[in-house]
């Protein structure tokens, strides 16, 4: 990378340009040409935004070589990690549930529409 260059700005810089390109993408050669890097630093660049989850890339043929089209990917919001340890389990509806002898996917005292267990799951999560 030449000298002076800030590696959070040049990816900043390719990420709006590849987003202004919306639904058509860019070719990894164009942007690299826009941003005036070589295809070592470019190539490096692509792959540590499609890492993070910034950029998605398709393989296409243009002129009989292969190369990359390139597309913004929007943040996706990440599910909440849910804890569960033996203390959070042990207040489980279930375990006190008199129908649990009875109680199956399916059946008339299901656990997909039990409101109780339900209910624990929420509080669970929050």
């Amino acid at each position: 990378m030449a000298p002076g260059r800030n590696i959070g700005e040049l990816e900043n810089k390719a990420l709006e340009i590849v987003k202004k390109s919306g639904k058509k993408g860019v070719l990894q050669s164009e942007l690299w040409k826009m941003l005036g890097l070589d295809s070592r630093e470019g190539s490096r660049l692509v792959l540590r935004l499609v890492k993070k989850g910034l950029l998605s890339r398709t393989q296409v043929m243009v002129n009989g070589r292969k190369t990359y089209r390139l597309f913004y990917r929007e943040k996706k919001e990440v599910a909440p990690k849910v804890v569960i340890s033996a203390k959070s389990i042990i207040d489980i509806p279930c375990a006190s549930c008199p129908y649990i002898d009875v109680c199956e996917v399916g059946g008339f005292y299901d656990p997909r529409q039990c409101p109780l267990l339900e209910a624990w799951i929420d509080s669970q999560i929050k």
